[in-house]
């Protein structure tokens, strides 16, 4: 994350003051001696401090610059010529961009395999050989893309086929614990059908007792013989 945005006032703090001026003044003479080298510009550069020391930077000599300052401002007639040769400046740029727009347009058109018809055999044979090389590159691209999409179709396929055993392992672990489960309910019902089975009802199995005569004298034998029956 880039800092954010300080509020441009001054600064109370002595100490920050005096840190943010140093590491202010270094970037502010870095950049001019990198504007003076990368474009050949003449700067000229002078900074007091609140305590007036002084630090300055020309890639020429200070006063020669400050004196080149004056004369441009006090000539008021540079003006004209000097508004006029930037005209011309940026003209000539202007100039020289649509050739290259142009030559770029007629490149393309080239390799589209039109306007062919101003083109001598040589150049012709160069630009053969251009399409011929970016038609390799291409292939090869198409080629590498290929061959990606392939090993990733590949590698889905292996995921799918383990996926689907996976399934087919669950599926077939459901159906034998069903099946356990459908057989151990069988064998519950089994056992509790034996118990509610019951005999059917037959008289003859059971003594009246009720027609027996409490009263009716037996013999002792009788009785005993009563009683083993």
């Amino acid at each position: 994350m880039g800092r954010g945005k300080i509020e441009i006032k001054r600064i109370e703090n002595t100490t920050n003051r005096q840190v943010t001026f140093c590491k202010r003044r270094n970037g502010l003479l870095k950049k001019a001696y990198e504007l003076s080298v990368l474009c050949e510009a003449e700067v000229a550069l002078i900074v007091f401090s609140n305590r007036g020391r002084l630090y300055e930077y020309s890639n020429n000599s200070v006063k020669t610059t400050i004196d080149r300052y004056k004369k441009a401002c006090a000539d008021t007639t540079n003006s004209g010529p000097v508004s006029e040769a930037n005209s011309q400046y940026y003209q000539q740029e202007a100039s020289k961009l649509h050739k290259q727009i142009g030559i770029i347009q007629d490149a393309n058109r080239n390799l589209m395999g039109e306007a062919l018809s101003n083109l001598t055999l040589k150049e012709l044979k160069q630009l053969e050989n251009r399409v011929e090389k970016g038609i390799s590159r291409i292939r090869s691209k198409k080629n590498e893309l290929l061959f990606a999409e392939i090993d990733y179709m590949q590698k889905r396929e292996i995921d799918l086929q383990n996926e689907n055993i996976y399934i087919r392992a669950k599926i077939s672990e459901n159906e034998r614990t069903q099946q356990q489960h459908m057989n151990m309910l069988q064998q519950q019902q089994g056992h509790h059908g034996e118990y509610a089975v019951m005999p059917p009802f037959d008289s003859r199995n059971f003594l009246q007792v009720n027609l027996l005569d409490p009263n009716h004298n037996y013999s002792r034998q009788e009785k005993i013989a009563l009683q083993l029956g």
